[in-house]
């Protein structure tokens, strides 16, 4: 009886070069609502190091991060993923927005934010620099001093009565015409988009790096959710391996 068909990927690939490291993340039909989720790990299951996912990356995952970013329709993290790496306000270099306008596409991505508390500073980068007026999907039971603060400098939606509802996020995004999703975590929001079977793909960076200690996983849930992906391609630069995986057929 044959054993398990095993193919070698490295070494021996082909390099790529920006355009066809966009042409291998590229979806089929934009028109088509898609959930992309991105994430990094080390050889051993850590999604940060030393608290941190940028710990684990390298030049490649970060070209590869800002690929996804320009492919997108809007990016999409939990709040508290924003404070934790210290996120700013969204902007794609220069270069990137002119690619984005010859393909179509606004010069800038949308940026949403998730946030049960809407425990967020109004006055911070994210918000006092944003290139696009950003989004803030929530609930309606969120506190209303703290929603009327966000008023001002973002739009605020209810996307649930007590809590937030993952299927109403992707709702109120492709309502307003962005279609294709890049979720940049955090594990959490990963987690319930998991549970409730909406991930259509996730780009994984595996990094060549042993980080021990007690690091978080990158999907963090109340239960189970076993999901078969399809693997679309493996590429390696110096040790890390950049996989796309997409829903299972």
């Amino acid at each position: 009886m044959a054993g398990p068909r095993i193919a070698l990927l490295s070494p021996g690939a082909t390099s790529l070069d920006a355009e066809g490291l966009a042409s291998a993340y590229t979806v089929e039909d934009r028109r088509v609502p898609t959930l992309r989720v991105n994430f990094i790990t080390s050889l051993d299951g850590s999604a940060t190091v030393k608290g941190l996912s940028g710990g684990l990356g390298g030049p490649a995952d970060k070209l590869v991060f800002d690929t996804l970013r320009r492919l997108a329709d809007v990016v999409l993290v939990g709040a508290g993923t924003v404070r934790a790496e210290g996120y700013g306000a969204m902007r794609l270099s220069d270069a990137d927005a002119a690619w984005r306008q010859a393909h179509g596409l606004a010069a800038q991505p949308a940026f949403a934010l998730v946030s049960g508390r809407l425990d967020l500073d109004p006055t911070s980068d994210v918000f006092a620099k944003a290139p696009v007026r950003p989004l803030v999907l929530t609930s309606a039971s969120a506190p209303a001093d703290a929603r009327a603060a966000l008023d001002g400098v973002a739009d605020v939606i209810s996307c649930g009565e007590e809590h937030v509802e993952p299927q109403r996020i992707l709702d109120a995004l492709v309502e307003r015409g962005l279609t294709q999703i890049l979720c940049e975590g955090g594990p959490r929001l990963f987690g319930t988009f998991l549970e409730a079977d909406l991930v259509d793909e996730l780009c994984l960076t595996v990094s060549p790096l042993m980080e021990g200690g007690a690091g978080i996983r990158i999907s963090r849930g109340e239960s189970e959710a076993a999901r078969r992906m399809r693997l679309v391609h493996v590429l390696e630069s110096d040790g890390l391996l950049l996989t796309r995986y997409e829903r299972g057929r």
